[in-house]
């Protein structure tokens, strides 16, 4: 694995991974490198911009929130330097809203964390199989999650102004408040 790629580049193409976690992007580039790719990682917003600026990369994952800024600048970064490269958007923090504001960035799919390596390939390689929709969950979201995550979106596209969502949601105030202070309802084990 290396950020200044000499090398040839293999059959699958080069992917760059962006991901401040620095053993989970050693452990996912390894991983990636073992399944057919030239593989780039770096730990940082500006270092990875530089190294897009001057390589051609064919697939990225990135992370969202990196330690020196956002993984959307990468993806933006990415699509007006090369906008025939896949990039796949990969979060801890995963919700309808930080998934919404990857994909008008430019990415192609979105996953949570932890991803393993046969997931992110799926989704980095899924247009190259036909561009099939992956299987149905085995357990959807359930109904508080749905209602969930729409509160959670609307608050995004609000900038998260929590009188101008409560006012857009038809909700008092004060009773968003306490939806928002509260973690994502749990999902039924039983589903």
């Amino acid at each position: 694995m290396s950020s200044n790629l000499a090398v040839e580049i293999s059959e699958k193409g080069l992917l760059v991974i962006v991901d401040d976690d620095v053993v989970l992007a050693d452990r996912m580039g390894k991983a990636m490198e073992r399944r057919g790719f030239t593989v780039a990682v770096f730990n940082s917003v500006q270092d990875s911009m530089n190294w897009i600026s001057e390589n051609e990369p064919d697939y990225a994952l990135i992370d969202l929130r990196l330690a020196d800024g956002s993984g959307l600048d990468v993806v933006q970064k990415i699509n007006a330097d090369v906008p025939v490269c896949r990039v796949v958007m990969m979060t801890a923090y995963g919700n309808i809203a930080t998934a919404v504001a990857a994909v008008k960035a430019g990415a192609v799919d979105y996953l949570t964390k932890p991803a393993d390596a046969d997931a992110v390939e799926a989704a980095l390689l899924s247009e190259a199989k036909g561009g099939a929709l992956p299987p149905p969950p085995m357990r959807p979201m359930s109904a508080e999650r749905v209602r969930w995550e729409h509160i959670q979106r609307i608050f995004e596209q609000c900038d998260r102004n929590v009188s101008e969502t409560a006012r857009r949601l038809g909700m008092h105030r004060r009773t968003l408040q306490r939806i928002l202070a509260k973690y994502a309802p749990k999902e039924n084990a039983d589903s």
